[in-house]
């Protein structure tokens, strides 16, 4: 196959904005897929995936298009998540193309996300083709939509396809200036070799398997190949290109996309963003790489059984594999035991990430309070990074505490910004401009909390918006707040599992709240249990479970009133004693009752 023939593309759009259908559609009419084999979302091989709706994971698959040329294109297709959390999934995806699809929604028009990613598209300096979807809605606006993409990426209105993926609208069209206007690869396959792992898989027979974008060179088997990240050395046994499964060939050859078979036990040793090389034709320097992505929320996972501990932590090597942006680090609880400190990206990949343990790995988890990461300055002029209260240092050792700050991007329609301002607000948000992409749709940027934002801000902000409004951040900054540990203790004893970092003003709100919520979740003893809320060492609220009370006077017929004095007495006493020694086992529901405590 000669280079010219290849082309090398992406989807990129906003979440729900059809990509997944769109790529239906493409499959469909290249015939890659027989009738029996197509299905909605096919690219969506998870369950996860398919239940809720969403792109988790990038997904490579090899086309074949006969043009009106009559030049049958090799169209290789990266289908791309869109929602915030897994934007990093998009830049490694970027990264291994050469054009980009821009989906458009013709009913939602240009959102947070359909901006942030053609940003990305346009930092890797792809050729972007911008297309309208559902344009067959009764509620489309197509050319307010139009001028919105036109204001975004400078094109012309000739230069948008109108579209819809569901009916097969404009394909034609849209593979027409998939070959026109995409670049095809440089022909370099004479040169050293040089291939970028964009992903990678773990198979329990064949070991690790990277995805492969071939820049320069050819690979085949029997080639001994080299990573730049580390000097160990694997033989190819298998070279291949993606349908829906893998597809085994003889090479492959500058500008294709595939993988690699070669016995890679060790799954440390592939990084996405590495480059492979080959031995006796090897390569003086790598491919530009990937930003590394760092974890902005982290949670506690610790196995409900002790004994799952090993295969927890051989689980999380493999999701890794898969993952980069997933981290994890051992660590040790007096509540739960041994386990896990992982980081993530937002709420919905820990989510997505727990259900991936559970289901894939039959695991039984129990998953502590997601925190973000906090820098603390001390006295005495040393500097601690903090991602979980239980390692906050003394109060009087603090001088103050930095919080992250987020740059938030806010479009939604312009009735709803007086409602979305006051949601900021309440979540300590500054208000930095607002933007009009047209006249009924604007863009707000706030300066928020990333603690404030990584529990309900979402929900709330699609639910006062009536689903409309749209939200993407990135990191920003530290800044100093007033923030402090609130500390539960149920039965005079800590439990760092539920303790959490938050401001000041809110502490208060906070310790009643958790208290309160408890009270409902902690199961009745024989004793009466105390459940307290601490703020550097000082309670700041209370409440009580009520011990389960045995009718010892039941059998206690007649007589003297004192006998059952004496009865309840001797109850009192056991009461006391059982008090001391007595143990309080803290159930999951407990642990997650942080998350439901609205802060506002």
């Amino acid at each position: 196959m000669k280079t010219s023939h290849i082309r090398n593309f992406c989807i990129i759009a906003h979440i729900d904005h059809g990509k997944s259908t769109l790529a239906d559609r493409l499959l469909e009419e290249t015939q890659t897929l027989s009738k029996k084999e197509m299905k909605a979302q096919v690219l969506d091989s998870m369950d996860l995936e398919r239940e809720r709706g969403i792109t988790i994971k990038s997904h490579p698959i090899r086309m074949e298009y006969k043009h009106s040329d009559n030049i049958t294109y090799i169209l290789n297709l990266i289908d791309t998540p869109g929602h915030v959390d897994f934007s990093y999934e998009v830049s490694r995806s970027l990264a291994a193309c050469e054009g980009a699809l821009l989906l458009v929604d013709a009913a939602q028009g240009v959102e947070a996300q359909t901006v942030s990613n053609t940003y990305l598209a346009i930092e890797n300096d792809l050729t972007i083709i911008p297309i309208i979807n559902k344009v067959d809605l009764q509620s489309a606006m197509v050319d307010d939509v139009k001028m919105q993409i036109m204001e975004l990426i400078g094109c012309e209105e000739n230069e948008i396809i109108e579209a819809s993926a569901k009916n097969g609208i404009g394909i034609e069209e849209i593979f027409t200036a998939i070959i026109k206007n995409i670049p095809c690869p440089n022909d370099k396959s004479k040169d050293k070799t040089r291939a970028l792992v964009f992903d990678s898989i773990y198979d329990n027979y064949k070991g690790a398997i990277p995805y492969v974008r071939l820049y320069d060179g050819i690979l085949e088997p029997g080639m001994i190949l080299q990573f730049f990240a580390h000097d160990c050395e694997y033989e190819i046994t298998e070279t291949g290109y993606f349908i829906m499964d893998k597809v085994k060939t003889d090479k492959l050859c500058s500008g294709e996309v595939g993988y690699i078979i070669a016995s890679i036990r060790d799954m440390s040793h592939i990084e996405p963003g590495d480059t492979i090389t080959i031995k006796n034709n090897k390569a003086d320097t790598p491919l530009p790489g990937y930003k590394k992505i760092k974890p902005m929320v982290f949670s506690g996972l610790y196995p409900a059984d002790a004994e799952d501990y090993d295969q927890l932590r051989q689980a999380l090597e493999k999701l890794q594999l898969n993952d980069a942006s997933l981290e994890f680090l051992p660590e040790t609880s007096e509540a739960l035991g041994f386990g896990f400190r992982c980081g993530f990206l937002g709420l919905l990949h820990m989510e997505i990430i727990q259900e991936r343990l559970e289901r894939e790995f039959n695991l039984d988890l129990v998953t502590t309070t997601p925190n973000v990461v906090y820098h603390i300055l001390m006295r005495n002029g040393d500097e601690q990074q903090v991602d979980t209260p239980a390692k906050m240092p003394p109060s009087g050792d603090i001088d103050s505490i930095l919080e992250p700050i987020v740059s938030a991007e806010i479009l939604t329609p312009k009735e709803y910004i007086g409602a979305i301002m006051k949601l900021c607000q309440k979540k300590r948000g500054i208000y930095k401009n607002t933007q009009y992409l047209s006249p009924e749709k604007a863009q707000i940027h706030y300066e928020l909390p990333l603690g404030e934002i990584i529990f309900d801000f979402y929900d709330k902000l699609k639910s006062i918006s009536s689903g409309y409004a749209s939200f993407d951040y990135e990191l920003k900054k530290f800044e100093r707040a007033q923030l402090q540990k609130l500390d539960i203790l149920i039965h005079g004893e800590p439990v760092d599992a539920l303790s959490i970092i938050c401001h000041s003003d809110d502490a208060y709100h906070r310790g009643v709240a958790l208290c309160s919520k408890l009270k409902e979740l902690i199961p009745r003893q024989m004793f009466e249990v105390a459940i307290q809320a601490a703020l550097n060492n000082r309670i700041i609220a209370r409440t009580t479970v009520r011990a389960l009370k045995k009718n010892v006077t039941a059998k206690c017929y007649g007589g003297d009133i004192t006998r059952k004095r004496k009865l309840w007495e001797k109850q009192k006493k056991g009461k006391k004693r059982m008090k001391m020694i007595g143990k309080v086992e803290v159930p999951q529901e407990a642990l997650l009752a942080v998350l439901k405590v609205d802060s506002d």
